[in-house]
C-alpha cells in the first residue's frame, strides 16, 4: 500500500509552497512555528503523519540561522511523530559557499549543515542549483539536485534567441554551469571572467577571457548576493565591446544594497527564480522572477511515486 503524502511549509517562502501544493492538488500540512520570549523556536505538527511520506519545504535564506533551525526542528518533530519517510526540500541551500577550506583553521560549514539535516532525521534531500556539485557528497543520504534550466531556457530563447548571444561564466568555478547553458542554447560560444578577490564579496581586478565584441552576453551563476561582483563584471564586459549584458542567477539572495546597485548598473536585465522571497520594498523593473515551484513540485511527485527524476533535466 502506497503511503500518503504530506507537505509542510517552513516560514521562509510560504507562497512558494502554496504553488507547489496547487500543482500537486494537495493541501498544505498544518504546522505551527512558535517563538518563545528568549528567541528559541519550536514547532507543532497539526496533522497525523504516522506512516506518511512527509516533505518539508524550507529555503535556508536570510535569516538563515532561524530558517535552518526551524527546518531541523520540523524534521525532528516529524520523525518523532512516526512519519514513514521525511524529505527535506531546500529550494535554496544556505551555507553552500562554505564548501571547502580556503584558509587554515576554518570550518566546512556546508558539510556541517548536511550532517545536521541527516542527524535531525531526514531520509533524503531535494534541492536546486547547489553552489557546487560536490556538496551532494557531503550527505550520507540520497540527494536530488535539480537545476532551473527547464524554466530559464524557454525564457532566454524567446527573449534573446534572435540575438548574437554569448554565455559568460563569472569565474572559473562556474565554467561547468556556463558550458551546460551554452550547449542547450545551440552550442553558443562562451567567455570567462578571470577575477581576483581581495576579500569576501570584494573583487580587486577582472579580465574577460573571450571575444565579446558585438555580442549579447548572458552571465550565468547560481546566485546573486551583494551584486557588486555582478555589476563590475557587466561593466567589464561592456568595456570589452559587448552590445549588452544580461544576468541569469537562480537564487536572489540580494543582500544589502544589491537592488540599488542593479538599478544603477549597466545590466539590461537580471533573471532570477522564486527560491528566495524578494520583498516588495526592494523589487526592481530590471529584475525578472521566474517560478520554479512547478519544477520542485514535479520532483516531489516523482520522489513520492518512486519514479526517475532524470527526465526533469533538460
Amino acid at each position: 500500500m502506497k503511503q500518503q503524502v504530506s507537505i509542510f511549509a517552513g516560514r521562509s517562502n510560504p507562497k512558494f509552497v502554496a504553488a507547489i501544493c496547487d500543482y500537486l492538488n494537495v493541501e498544505i500540512g498544518r504546522l505551527e512555528c512558535i517563538r518563545f520570549s528568549d528567541g528559541e523556536l519550536s514547532v507543532e505538527i497539526g496533522d497525523n503523519v504516522r506512516g506518511r511520506d512527509a516533505f518539508v519545504v524550507q529555503s535556508t535564506s536570510n535569516p538563515g540561522n532561524d530558517h535552518l533551525m526551524e527546518l531541523l526542528i520540523t524534521i525532528d518533530a516529524l520523525r518523532r511523530s512516526s512519519a514513514w519517510r521525511i524529505t527535506a526540500v531546500l529550494p535554496y541551500f544556505g551555507y553552500a559557499r562554505q564548501d571547502r577550506k580556503l584558509k587554515p583553521r576554518v570550518p566546512i560549514t556546508a558539510k556541517l549543515v548536511a550532517n545536521l539535516i541527516a542527524a535531525a532525521g531526514a531520509s533524503r534531500v531535494l534541492t536546486m542549483d547547489l553552489h557546487a556539485g560536490q556538496i551532494m557528497g557531503f550527505f550520507d543520504l540520497p540527494v536530488d539536485n535539480l537545476n532551473a534550466l527547464p524554466v530559464v531556457l524557454p525564457y532566454l530563447r524567446e527573449k534573446y534567441g534572435s540575438d548574437n548571444i554569448m554565455i559568460v561564466s563569472p569565474d572559473a568555478g562556474g565554467v561547468e554551469r556556463a558550458r551546460y547553458y551554452a550547449q542547450k542554447l545551440n552550442e553558443t560560444e562562451m567567455a570567462i571572467i578571470d577575477k581576483r578577490r581581495s576579500g569576501p564579496n570584494q573583487v580587486a581586478a577582472m579580465k574577460v577571457v573571450g571575444d565579446v565584441r558585438g555580442r549579447t552576453c548572458i552571465i550565468v551563476d547560481d546566485m546573486v548576493d551583494t551584486a557588486g561582483t555582478l555589476v563590475k563584471a557587466a561593466e567589464t564586459i561592456l568595456q570589452n565591446g559587448a552590445k549588452k549584458v544580461v544576468a541569469c542567477c537562480v537564487h536572489p539572495v540580494l543582500s544589502g544594497n544589491a537592488v540599488e546597485r542593479i538599478n544603477n548598473s549597466s545590466l539590461e536585465e537580471l533573471i532570477v527564480t522564486d527560491t528566495i522571497v524578494i520583498p516588495r520594498s526592494v523589487q526592481s523593473k530590471k529584475i525578472t522572477v521566474l517560478s520554479v515551484a512547478p519544477l520542485i513540485a514535479e520532483g516531489i511527485k516523482r520522489i513520492h511515486s518512486d519514479d526517475s527524476l532524470s527526465s526533469i533535466f533538460v
